[in-house]
């Protein structure tokens, strides 16, 4: 597998070096230089498989002959340990769940994949530094998913005070091999830090720095498989004209969505769905890409004014000469997230708000003879204290947030201050 840097065509890397890398030169995004296609039948097919053997047969149209088959499959079996259902909301529309991993979040595909592939493609003796940054859900997945591992420390940077209780619970109180940083600022400053780390190329070559965020290939491309196994769990009649709302921060989850349409698989549509840090709804009502400052609100991993990942799904459009004025998009406040919160759980379904501005969009935008898919990215009672407060009603903590809701957290503090990170990074 080829990729190639979006802000630099000439620098073109093998998907191990890309794992590896992260990012390229001017902080460039790699994107696949082919973009594979399957054929219907070969669609067809493949919802009939279970879901670590379809998994394996997307992931090798991209990866190519770099790992072997067999080694793959294995590889996609430890990461994909756990379900991702389809829940019925009403006749017309579900819910892909996809909090039934350990963090009980979406992102446990994603980082569980990484882990898998940055140990296949590292020599025995090589030292990584994993620094990323997280709104809340990345932390935990990437934390737990490198937790234990010999020669690899993960530096998390997280906004202070920004996340909620529970989720800062899941990853902050590990240690070990993991050291998360509370920094004063929002995510957008979290992420700028972690871009000038890896504009540092000293620093780079002497931690051997690595990045978990969605700008990592191999977390993108996990996230194209349980799209696929979503519409496996559909009735026939349902894929056909079947619309998908995402809520989106990074926009990893979208642009993975997107790519597995490109491999075919039958989405009429999607729907980008934001709360008030709208860059991207704005940017497609006006063709102005004009972010605001970061707002924070209900839905905390969202909120991202500045997301990574656009550039990728402009790229895409670009590639497969799609129009961005068919990609469906909206933001929804605060006020209206709680509503969706109690409409849903008025028609028995528990949310938490990332998923319910998803519904909400998918509800005010589907049209007569299509099915609606929206997907819920992290568990209820990871935001325990809000659902409970909008719903008026007890939640049940799971085990996976039961067993460290007590545990003491282990973070530093440190301002907005790259020189302070360097030193950290370096001499901690």
């Amino acid at each position: 597998m080829k990729l190639y840097n979006l802000k630099d065509h000439n620098e073109q890397v093998s998907f191990s070096q890309a794992v590896k890398q992260g990012l390229g030169s001017q902080q460039g995004l790699f994107f696949p230089l082919e973009l594979p296609e399957f054929e219907l039948t070969d669609i067809d097919e493949m919802l009939e498989m279970d879901f670590v053997s379809r998994s394996s047969k997307i992931l090798s149209a991209f990866i190519g002959d770099e790992i072997e088959a067999h080694q793959l499959h294995e590889r996609v079996k430890s990461a994909f340990a756990f379900p991702a259902p389809v829940a019925k909301v009403t006749d017309d529309i579900s819910a892909l769940e996809l909090f039934h991993g350990p963090t009980l979040a979406f992102k446990d595909f994603g980082g569980r994949f990484m882990a898998q592939m940055l140990s296949y493609v590292s020599g025995a003796d090589e030292k990584i530094t994993i620094l990323t940054a997280t709104s809340g859900d990345t932390g935990a997945a990437v934390a737990h998913a490198f937790y234990g591992m010999e020669n690899v420390r993960v530096v998390i940077l997280y906004p202070q005070g920004k996340i909620s209780k529970l989720q800062e619970k899941l990853f902050c109180t590990l240690g070990g091999n993991i050291q998360t940083i509370a920094i004063d600022g929002d995510f957008d400053t979290c992420q700028s830090l972690v871009k000038q780390a890896f504009d540092d190329e000293l620093l780079k070559k002497a931690i051997g720095l690595n990045s978990a965020n969605s700008i990592n290939i191999s977390r993108l491309l996990a996230q194209i498989c349980y799209y696929f196994e979503a519409v496996a769990q559909l009735p026939q009649e349902k894929r056909n004209q079947l619309v998908v709302s995402v809520p989106s921060g990074n926009f990893g989850d979208l642009t993975a969505g997107l790519l597995a349409k490109s491999l075919g698989l039958p989405v009429k549509r999607f729907i980008a769905a934001t709360n008030a840090n709208d860059t991207v709804p704005r940017f497609l009502q006006a063709g102005e890409w004009l972010p605001a400052a970061t707002v924070s609100t209900l839905s905390n991993a969202m909120d991202v004014s500045q997301p990574n990942n656009w550039p990728r799904v402009e790229e895409l459009f670009r590639r497969k000469t799609w129009r961005l004025t068919d990609l469906g998009f909206g933001a929804v406040d605060d006020e209206t997230t709680r509503a969706a919160m109690r409409e849903l759980a008025d028609l028995g379904y528990i949310s938490e708000p990332h998923a319910a501005i998803a519904y909400r969009l998918l509800r005010d935008q589907l049209q007569e003879g299509e099915f609606g898919l929206f997907l819920g990215t992290a568990h209820p009672a990871k935001f325990k204290e809000s659902v409970e407060e909008i719903l008026g009603q007890p939640l049940p903590l799971p085990k996976e947030l039961a067993d460290r809701a007590d545990l003491p957290l282990l973070s530093h503090k440190m301002a907005a201050d790259f020189a302070q990170l360097r030193d950290f990074l370096l001499y901690k």
